[in-house]
């Protein structure tokens, strides 16, 4: 009797060791299919990582890009506006005279760039040039625009009237442009000025 205890409580410790060797193995089969979907996971963390740094190499680039066509288009508004002023500033100095001696009276020899000293400070316009009006000294001194408003007239005044007391004769501020607002042509009349446009008006 005491044998076939041993061996029953033999039998039954075998059983419940095979039962707890196929619980290892069932957690074992477990942990190792968690184990493959978290490398699955981290596969997929690791391709989104490198298609967005993809994304984000391609953005710097168009960036730069980018940057380097609004330079470029900088660059050419520049050259274009330095033709186009250059070009209106030739012209004005054909235009304004014929037009100040036909409708103002003041008779000039030309028209020229220059550069003025006024309180140490060194101030550019486009257009100056001395002449008569009715018998007396006249100078004419001038702005280029392409476009001109009533700021700008304002702003010419503001400018030339800084020469008059070292001008001899009546200065005479003119503007002289491709287009003119009515405020500018307001202005003009208000504050003495005189506006011409490319086409002689």
């Amino acid at each position: 009797m005491a044998l076939e205890a041993r061996v029953d409580r033999l039998e039954a410790a075998l059983i419940r060791l095979a039962e707890a060797q196929a619980r290892a193995e069932e957690r074992f089969v477990r942990l190792e299919e968690a184990q493959a979907r978290t490398e699955a996971g981290l596969g997929q963390l690791a391709a989104v990582q490198a298609r967005a740094e993809e994304r984000f190499v391609r953005l710097e680039e168009a960036q730069e890009r980018t940057e380097l066509a609004v330079q470029t288009l900088a660059q050419q508004v520049g050259r274009l506006a330095d033709t186009i002023g250059f070009t209106l500033e030739e012209l004005a100095r054909e235009v304004a005279p014929a037009y100040l001696a036909h409708h103002y009276n003041i008779h000039l020899l030309q028209l020229d760039r220059c550069f003025i000293i006024v309180d140490g400070q060194e101030l550019e316009f486009d257009l100056y040039g001395t002449g008569q009006r009715d018998g007396e000294r006249v100078t004419v001194v001038g702005e280029v625009r392409s476009r001109i408003y009533g700021r700008d007239v304002e702003e010419a005044i503001r400018r030339t009237a800084r020469l008059a007391p070292q001008l001899s004769g009546t200065l005479v501020t003119v503007l002289f442009g491709f287009v003119i607002h009515p405020l500018a042509r307001v202005a003009a009349q208000r504050l003495g000025a005189i506006v011409i446009s490319s086409s002689g008006r």
